[in-house]
């Protein structure tokens, strides 16, 4: 006969999914683009709150902030790339110009991407027990013409159980 502390910790209920997988990702990549109007590299910040659908996604590159995505399912999304002079909001991600990211729709999509590589386009060509280390995406610009994209992961952090991101 097992003692009842043992019988209470066996029998105890596990613990819930908010535990075991905070609704947050904090990453950065870098990147690197090909496509008709060029290329580039530089890195990629993204912080999403999938509880409450929220966004920021910061591209740098040649020194400078080119593009900044915020926002939320809500109140939408709002998009600045400063030197095409966009500053637009829309509602879903997907009617988005941006072409380095492929049609995702929602900040769900963007993290089924972000942990295990899924989207339209995208493979992961690299993992480790984080989930995709790197990702390909091949598409197309909104002018039709092939296009590239390499990101590399060079942080990954998880909120913790309590829903406070790491700093």
């Amino acid at each position: 006969m097992l003692p009842q502390c043992i019988l209470e910790i066996v029998q105890a209920p596990p613990p819930s999914a908010a535990l075991v997988a905070p609704p947050g990702i904090r990453a950065q990549y870098d990147w690197g683009y090909v496509g008709a109007d060029g290329e580039g590299k530089g890195t990629l910040s993204v912080l999403l709150d999938l509880e409450k659908g929220h966004v920021v996604m910061e591209l740098h590159g040649l020194g400078e902030r080119l593009v900044l995505l915020q926002g939320d399912a809500e109140n939408g999304y709002r998009l600045q790339i400063p030197r095409q002079k966009v500053d637009r909001v829309v509602k879903a991600l997907d009617e988005l110009p941006v072409p380095f990211l492929p049609k995702l729709g929602t900040p769900e999509a963007l993290g089924r991407l972000l942990e295990r590589g899924d989207g339209p386009g995208v493979k992961a060509t690299d993992k480790d027990a984080l989930g995709p280390r790197k990702l390909r995406y091949q598409g197309k610009d909104e002018k039709g013409n092939d296009l590239m994209v390499w990101l590399t992961r060079t942080r990954w952090e998880r909120p913790s159980p309590d829903g406070a991101v790491p700093r």
